[in-house]
């Protein structure tokens, strides 16, 4: 496997991005507007762009793009970060990829790279019915975090996980 960063409107990127928000829409249903993005939390490429932040694209041997990940930094600011956070997003691995351990290889890199750019707590937020995202995040050091972070803090269903880069 080739894990490399692309930027974040990278046509893989993009493509990866968009098969998790179908499933985000297919695990969650649409939103209370009936939109079916999947995801309403602000990004743009500039937000991802070394060293405020990172995405990874993991690819196999053909060049087909398996998985991506991504962090962006935080600071104190309205949605409740706190200065040195960097927020992970995007995780996600094609199904017929899934077991071969390419999630937890993009998150210590991107961990890795977090840390290198000054950052120093990892934070996150996925759904409860997100149980193997969970089980990755809480082998990983991850701890429960307050939900005073991020776009969804608000659902009953959103878990936050956070991990000190500082002492990782």
């Amino acid at each position: 496997m080739n894990i490399r960063p692309v930027p974040y409107d990278h046509p893989d990127a993009v493509a990866l991005s968009d098969l998790v928000l179908k499933e985000y829409v297919e695990l969650y249903g649409p939103s209370e507007d009936g939109d079916t993005d999947g995801d309403a939390t602000p990004l743009d490429a500039s937000m991802f762009v070394p060293p405020q932040g990172l995405y990874l694209v993991a690819y196999d041997e053909e060049g087909r793009a398996l998985a991506t990940g991504a962090w962006r930094s935080q600071d104190d600011n309205p949605e409740g970060y706190a200065d040195g956070d960097a927020e992970l997003k995007r995780m996600y691995v094609i199904p017929e990829a899934r077991g071969l351990g390419l999630a937890r290889r993009i998150l210590a890199a991107l961990e890795s790279d977090a840390r290198a750019a000054g950052r120093t707590r990892m934070v996150l937020s996925t759904g409860a019915p997100q149980r193997a995202a969970i089980a990755l995040y809480t082998s990983s050091g991850y701890g429960p975090a307050p939900r005073t972070f991020g776009h969804y803090r608000d659902y009953d269903d959103v878990r936050c996980f956070a991990k000190d880069l500082d002492a990782a």
